[in-house]
């Protein structure tokens, strides 16, 4: 490690698990003061122990608003400003078109759309100009799944997002860009098949035959795509999508 984020502020939201965990790992590693959220306060401090550092937890459902402003008041006192933000909460379930409830509706929607959202329009006063801000999209967004339809409209909207709001904050030099995992062993995705092992083995081999390099992901190889969208490595990116997805959706 180099310490390329020595100094730097960064946010993680929905940080104790999986994608935002490992991210927030890495850029700890790397030197920066590193916020994480989370839904419950024990696997909150698990996460923040785990990952050492200059890392502070904030307890959060970022689909509540009073939630994602009680987590940048946090950040607001210990630091002034924000030089990169992940926006990584979100996550769903399965339903067949026919079965889809509203709760269904509401709950995808408002975990990867609504909160999305009022996570980057709320930190739009501490982020600096020049800021990096990462979306976390899916190869499901732009590709068919059956029974997946809800979140995967909620992927494909978050990406968009990406694309207006690069030309929302282009005067301040903010980039938005987007990271699509396709499937990662995370434990929102096993937790698709049930609570059995077997079943949830099952998920990920047949997953990993429907991808062209023949496996899933591990957590930290996304997380190594998102430091790099936060990094100045990254400069001439702006309202972009990076693919991690083992061409799911690109073959």
């Amino acid at each position: 490690m180099n310490g390329k984020f020595e100094g730097k502020v960064v946010v993680v939201t929905g940080g104790t698990s999986g994608i935002g965990l490992a991210a927030a790992r890495r850029f700890a590693e790397e030197g920066a003061s590193v916020f994480i959220t989370g839904r419950r306060q024990a696997e909150l401090d698990a996460a923040v122990k785990s990952i050492g550092g200059k890392t502070v937890g904030v307890q959060a459902d970022m689909s509540k608003l009073a939630d994602i402003d009680r987590l940048y008041d946090a950040v607001q006192q210990r630091h002034g400003q924000i030089d990169a933000l992940f926006a990584n909460a979100g996550g769903g379930d399965m339903l067949p078109l026919g079965a889809i409830t509203e709760a269904h509706y509401d709950d995808i929607f408002g975990r990867n759309v609504k909160g999305v959202i009022f996570t980057v329009q709320k930190a739009l006063p501490l982020l600096r100009d020049g800021a990096s801000v990462i979306l976390t999209g899916s190869s499901a967004g732009s590709t068919g799944t059956a029974a997946f339809s809800v979140y995967s409209a909620s992927k494909a909207a978050v990406r968009n997002l990406a694309r207006s709001w690069t030309l929302d904050l282009k005067d301040r030099g903010i980039r938005v860009n987007i990271v699509s995992p396709g499937p990662v062993k995370t434990q929102g995705l096993v937790e698709l098949a049930g609570s059995d092992p077997a079943a949830q083995q099952g998920l990920l081999d047949y997953l990993a035959g429907q991808t062209p390099i023949g496996r899933v992901a591990a957590p930290d190889e996304i997380a190594k795509a998102v430091l790099f969208l936060a990094s100045d490595d990254s400069a001439f990116m702006v309202g972009s999508e990076l693919a991690i997805d083992g061409g799911v959706a690109q073959v």
